[in-house]
C-alpha cells in the first residue's frame, strides 16, 4: 500500500513505530457527494448531480471498503447507470494495478496501468494514500469521493428518480441506531481486524485483538434477540459488517492473526453471514479468489512466502435460520 506525495509514487508501507505498533488508517480526503439535484452534500462542493452513465466506479474485489460500493450499487440497481473497472488483487511495487493478466479488467476508462494514475489524472500534484473504492465523474473528469461510506449513502437515495427503486438502508427514523452499531463495528470490527494484523507489538496486537472479540461477542449475543443489527430491518450497518465477516475465516482468522475462534462456531454470526450472502444479487459481488490472492499474496511483509491457502472449504449456500425480511 504505497501513496503519493506531491504527485510522485512511493511505495511506503504504514507507519506503525510513531504510534507504538499501532495501525491507524488515515481518513479519505476526497469526500464530494453526488446528490440528485447536484446541490453540496454534507462536506465538498456542489455540481455532482446523480446522472446516468456520469459516474465510473473503481473498486477492488478483494477490498471490504470496495465491496460495501459494490453491494450498494447491486442492491439499488445501478449496474447500468454506474460503469465499473476492478483492480487487480495483486497490489504489489506499483500498488493497485490495471493488470488484466492478474484477474484485472482494466481501467475502462483511460487504460491507465496504474491506480495512483487515476489520482495523479485528478489532481497532478496528489498528496496521500492510493485507495479504492473511487467514484470517478466523467463530466468533470475528477474524483467524487474516496470515502466508501459516503458512496454507498450516495448509492442508497440520490439515484432513486432514475430507477425507481426506493428501497433505504439508511431510513431517518432508525439512522441514530445505525450510527451507533456502525461506530462499534467500524473500530472493533472492520478496521479492528487489521489494526490486529498490521500491528508491530504484543501490546497493540492483543489490544485490538481483544476488541475485536468482545464486539463479536456483542453482535453474537445482538443476533440472538433480533435478525439484524437493528432489529428486523434490514440496514447500511449488516452490509458494512458482511463484508469484513465474510472474509474473516478465508484471511483474518489466520493471516491476521485473529484466531479465537473461527466465524463458523459463532452460531447467530454464521447463520446471520449466510443470510446476507443469499440476499438476491450478493453473491455475485463475492470473490474468494480475488479475496485470498490479494492479502495472502500482496501483504509480503506478513507472509513473505507469498503462498495463497487452498481453504477453508466454507458452504455459504447451506440453509439458515434466520428470520427473512420482507421489503428490502
Amino acid at each position: 500500500m504505497g501513496l503519493l506525495v506531491d504527485g510522485v509514487w512511493h511505495n511506503k508501507w504504514y507507519d506503525t513505530k510513531s504510534n507504538q505498533g499501532k495501525f491507524k488508517r488515515e481518513e479519505a480526503p476526497l469526500r464530494n457527494w453526488v446528490t440528485a439535484d447536484g446541490s453540496a452534500g454534507p462536506t465538498g462542493k456542489s455540481g455532482f448531480k446523480a446522472e446516468s452513465n456520469r459516474y465510473h466506479l473503481y473498486v477492488s474485489l478483494a477490498c471490504p471498503w470496495a465491496h460495501r460500493t459494490l453491494i450498494f450499487r447491486k442492491l439499488k440497481q445501478l449496474e447500468n447507470h454506474i460503469s465499473i473497472s476492478v483492480v487487480s488483487p495483486d497490489m504489489l511495487d506499483n500498488g493497485w494495478s490495471f493488470d488484466q493478466a492478474a484477474m484485472s479488467s482494466g481501467d475502462h476508462l483511460f487504460n491507465s496501468e496504474y491506480m495512483h494514475q487515476i489520482y495523479t489524472r485528478h489532481d497532478p500534484n496528489y498528496t496521500g494514500r492510493v485507495t479504492v473504492p473511487v467514484l470517478w465523474d466523467k463530466k468533470q473528469q475528477c474524483i467524487v469521493s474516496n470515502e466508501s461510506s459516503e458512496i454507498i449513502r450516495m448509492f442508497n437515495s440520490a439515484f432513486n428518480h432514475l430507477t425507481g427503486n426506493t428501497n433505504d438502508y439508511y431510513p431517518a427514523e432508525l439512522s441514530k441506531q445505525i450510527n451507533q452499531i456502525n461506530d462499534l463495528v467500524y473500530h472493533n470490527i472492520n478496521n479492528g481486524v487489521y489494526k490486529a494484523g498490521f500491528a508491530t507489538t504484543q501490546v497493540a496486537y492483543e489490544q485490538a485483538y481483544n476488541n475485536l472479540f468482545n464486539a463479536l461477542d456483542e453482535v453474537e449475543a445482538l443476533l440472538a434477540r433480533q435478525a439484524y443489527l437493528v432489529g428486523d430491518n434490514l440496514t447500511e450497518a449488516d452490509w458494512r459488517l458482511f463484508t469484513t465477516l465474510i472474509r474473516f475465516d478465508s484471511v483474518y482468522f489466520g493471516h491476521f492473526k485473529c484466531n479465537k475462534k473461527p466465524l463458523e462456531l459463532y452460531p447467530n454470526i454464521s447463520n446471520y453471514i449466510r443470510a446476507l450472502y443469499q440476499h438476491p444479487g450478493i453473491a455475485e459481488t463475492v470473490n474468494f479468489n480475488h479475496i485470498k490472492r490479494h492479502y495472502y499474496f500482496s501483504h509480503r511483509q506478513i507472509n513473505p512466502t507469498q503462498i495463497v491457502p487452498a481453504g477453508p472449504e466454507i458452504d455459504y449456500t447451506r440453509e439458515h435460520d434466520r428470520t427473512v425480511v420482507q421489503g428490502n
